[in-house]
């Protein structure tokens, strides 16, 4: 379907009412999956031209997600990655293992940004950064856009050689769910019951009797109910 190229009209507005000289995108991805880290990319791009094609990564094929990513990063001013792992997930909760992966990402920028643009309508950095929250922002902010390309391509590259046919892993067929329920990926963890790549504080688990005893307790009813609306998402 036709879509609306994303623009630099939030970074401009955040650099005439704010002073800001350096702003960054931020976007992430995993957070609805079963298996594997949730990934934060930091991209700066100034206000340059993006290359063409540049959406949101979910509204590109597989193909065009993996050829564009390249061209960003050698585009882009600055880019960083962060990740939490499924057990700091487990330990403290997605809102906190978010603000972690973003952290670890902004930190690996050259420049601390004056400003960040951050995907969807929660704001899980918080003081002291600077924070512009913005509704898919994915498809219509430039840097977002190159941070969300960047953070799918990295992940999904992660899970894919975690999933590697010679692997110990192979049968759950993380090359092709990246760690989301599929159904492949459900059977498997059925069968096999959870690696150590699996998120075990999530709700998955209540369904699997043979493997219930290894859930860990979530520790909060906030962090468990942000895990149980969270973990029937499809982002691959």
């Amino acid at each position: 379907m036709p879509y609306e190229p994303p623009t630099h009209t939030v970074e401009r507005s955040l650099r005439a009412t704010s002073g800001a000289r350096t702003v960054a995108g931020v976007d992430e991805v995993g957070r609805g999956a079963w298996a594997g880290p949730v990934t934060v990319c930091a991209a700066v791009t100034g206000l340059r031209r993006p290359p063409e094609g540049l959406t949101d990564s979910k509204l590109l094929t597989p193909k065009r997600r993996a050829e564009l990513a390249p061209t960003l990063e050698k585009w882009v001013t600055a880019y960083g990655l962060g990740h939490a792992s499924p057990q700091e997930i487990d330990d403290v909760g997605m809102t906190a293992a978010l603000r972690l992966a973003a952290t670890r990402a902004l930190d690996m920028l050259p420049v601390r940004p004056d400003a960040v643009i951050l995907d969807g309508k929660h704001d899980y950095l918080g003081p002291p950064w600077n924070v512009r929250t913005v509704i898919k922002g994915d498809q219509s902010c430039i840097a977002v856009a190159a941070a969300s390309v960047i953070a799918k391509v990295h992940r999904d590259t992660m899970m894919a050689e975690l999933g590697a046919e010679s692997g110990q892993y192979a049968d759950f067929a993380f090359g092709a769910n990246a760690g989301y329920p599929s159904p492949v990926h459900r059977a498997v963890l059925e069968e096999r019951g959870p690696t150590p790549h699996h998120r075990l504080s999530w709700a998955y688990l209540d369904a699997l009797p043979r493997w219930q005893h290894l859930k860990k307790v979530r520790f909060s009813a906030e962090a468990a109910a942000l895990e149980s609306g969270g973990q029937l998402g499809f982002d691959f």
